[in-house]
């Protein structure tokens, strides 16, 4: 039995997991931009990969570990969902809704062999597998349905982004005045933070002609990245003062 090996859901928590979407999309973009596609994805997959080896050798919740899991898992998701568009022609409506089923399929594995989805007993090796293989599926259907809603459906990115801010606020409504279920309401509002966050970044990074404001994807990826520091530099130090607390009640008593 592990110790359960995510972040307490708090509102840094939301606020570090959008940063992580909006910085995984404009670095993926900035990455297959600067560089041959194939080798930023390549990059990519071996820095992800990397980062969980570190993650799953963790024996418990660590802030920096984490949390660079997740920024990769951001930024190699954003990149096979449009590897899977620009490289082989597959519609974005067409993406998302397999995204959708292989998510659902997860899912539904996951709850028949361990009876929970909840985040908060990731405490074995394999509800820390299927909590990951979750993780990456919402990020790779996030992106397929932003790009959807932005370029299919033709909303652009600055409204696709006021309407997925608009929907991750139901379950938040629906959890806290309506009596939704908790793990509904937490992997309903995870799903949203993917498109919500990349098409605001999308906005400010692409240029004009591509409906952005044009400030670069390096110079978006860059501010966000240190955004997400500062979160996660909080975090840890949350974490750290929380952990300390069971010691000096034990010390105080004696």
């Amino acid at each position: 039995m592990l110790r359960n090996k995510v972040p307490e859901v708090t509102a840094i928590f939301w606020i570090t997991k959008v940063l992580t979407t909006a910085m995984g999309e404009t670095t993926s973009d900035f990455m297959v931009h600067q560089i041959d596609p194939p080798v930023a994805v390549a990059i990519a997959f071996v820095v992800l990969a990397a980062s969980l080896v570190l993650q799953f050798a963790a024996k418990r919740y660590l802030p920096w570990v984490y949390w660079f899991a997740v920024v990769m898992v951001s930024v190699f998701g954003t990149m096979v969902a449009d590897v899977i568009h620009v490289q082989f022609g597959v519609p974005y409506a067409v993406s998302t809704t397999c995204f959708i089923v292989a998510l659902a399929a997860i899912f539904a594995l996951w709850y028949a062999t361990q009876k929970t989805l909840s985040i908060h007993s990731i405490d074995t090796r394999a509800r820390e597998i299927y909590y990951w293989a979750a993780v990456m599926a919402t990020f790779a259907l996030g992106t397929a349905a932003g790009d959807l809603t932005a370029t299919t459906f033709h909303l652009g990115y600055l409204a696709s982004g006021i309407l997925f801010a608009v929907i991750i606020a139901v379950p938040a409504i629906g959890f806290r005045f309506w009596g939704w279920n908790g793990v509904f309401s937490f992997w309903f509002a995870y799903i949203i933070t993917r498109p919500l966050g990349a098409s605001f970044s999308d906005w400010l990074g692409l240029p004009p002609e591509r409906g952005g404001v044009g400030l670069g994807t390096g110079l978006v990826s860059a501010v966000l990245t240190v955004a997400i520091i500062v979160c996660v530099a909080i975090m840890d130090r949350d974490h750290n003062r929380a952990t300390r607390m069971p010691a000096l009640a034990v010390n105080a008593a004696e």
